[in-house]
C-alpha cells in the first residue's frame, strides 16, 4: 500500500483537453485504457530561496512549489522533497513511491552524502525516471550516471534564448510549436561535456551568439532521463507555461511503463543440449 499522502496543488489552466487525457492511454489507432497516475518527486535543494531576497521574491515558497503548482493541470501525483530534510528528503520508501524524481540543485552539490546518489543511481537503473534541471547538470546524481564532468560555458546576462525543436516527432516536444523564447535567462553555452545524448529534443541560441544542446534525453538501465536547461533561480522561468509544458510532457515519457529487469550472471539454459 502506499502511505504517501501526494500533495494536492490549486489547478491552474492548462492546454487543450490535458487533464482530460491524463489519465488516458491510446491503444492502436483509437481504443483507450486507464492509466495509472504517475508519482512524481520534485526535488529542490530549497538554499537560494531562504538566502537571497531577490530568489525569494520570485519564489516565495521555493522553486519546487511553483514547479509543483505549474504542473497541477497534468493530473501527476505529487509531493516534495528538499535538502534540509533527514536523508534529504529522499528514503528509500519515498523513492519505492517515485515513478518520475525531477531535481534542481545548484548551491548543495557537494551536500548530497554519497549513500543517496548511490541510492538513486539504484532506483534509475530499476526505471525511474529522471528529469535534470539547469545547474543540476553538475549535480552528484548526473554527473554519476552520465560518467564524464557535465562542464560547460556560462554567464549570468539576463540574455533573451530561444530554445528551438529539433525533433518534432519526440512526445517531449508536444505542444510547443517550432520554438519558444525567454526574454530572460542565463547563458549556457556549448561545450556541454556530456555523453553524446540519445536523442536531443532542444537547442537554444542566446542573444550573446552562443548555442546549446537544452533538451537530451538518455537511458540508462531500466530508466529514462531527461536533461532541460532552462531555470536559473534569478528569473520567473517556472512560471513560464511552455516551460511547464516541456517538464510535463518529459514526466510523461520518462514515466511510462517499461520492461522486466534482466537478469545477470550465471545462467541455466533455456533448452536441453546435452
Amino acid at each position: 500500500m502506499n502511505r504517501y499522502k501526494y500533495t494536492t496543488y490549486a489547478k491552474l489552466p492548462c492546454f487543450d483537453h490535458e487533464r482530460e487525457m491524463t489519465m488516458r492511454g491510446l491503444i492502436g489507432n483509437g481504443g483507450m485504457l486507464a492509466m495509472k497516475p504517475i508519482r512524481v518527486t520534485i526535488w529542490n535543494e530549497y538554499v537560494h530561496e531562504k538566502t537571497d531576497l531577490h530568489v525569494a521574491s520570485i519564489y516565495p515558497q521555493g522553486i519546487h512549489h511553483a514547479i509543483a503548482e505549474g504542473l497541477s493541470p497534468y493530473g501527476f501525483h505529487i509531493q516534495t522533497a528538499t535538502l534540509e530534510q533527514p536523508e534529504h528528503g529522499l528514503t528509500k520508501e519515498l523513492l519505492d513511491h517515485t515513478d518520475v524524481l525531477i531535481w534542481w540543485g545548484h548551491l548543495a552539490h557537494d551536500q548530497i552524502s554519497d549513500e543517496i546518489v548511490n541510492r538513486l543511481q539504484a532506483r534509475v537503473l530499476q526505471g525511474m525516471g529522471l528529469i535534470v534541471l539547469h545547474s543540476g547538470h553538475f549535480s552528484k546524481i548526473f554527473r554519476t550516471l552520465m560518467g564524464t564532468s557535465c562542464n560547460l560555458k556560462w554567464r549570468e546576462d539576463a540574455e533573451r534564448e530561444r530554445i528551438w525543436v529539433v525533433n518534432p516527432a519526440h512526445p517531449i516536444s508536444e505542444g510547443i510549436g517550432e520554438y519558444f523564447e525567454l526574454q530572460t535567462e542565463e547563458m549556457y553555452g556549448e561545450f556541454f561535456e556530456i555523453p553524446t545524448p540519445d536523442e536531443l529534443v532542444f537547442i537554444s541560441w542566446f542573444k550573446g551568439g552562443e548555442v546549446f544542446r537544452s533538451g537530451c534525453t538518455f537511458f540508462r538501465g531500466l530508466g529514462k532521463i531527461f536533461y532541460f536547461r532552462p531555470g536559473h533561480e534569478a528569473y520567473p522561468t517556472y512560471y513560464n507555461l511552455k516551460v511547464l509544458r516541456v517538464i510535463a510532457n518529459a514526466v510523461r515519457w520518462a514515466g511510462t511503463s517499461h520492461g522486466t529487469m534482466p537478469t545477470f550472471g550465471n545462467t541455466a539454459p533455456l533448452e536441453k543440449f546435452r
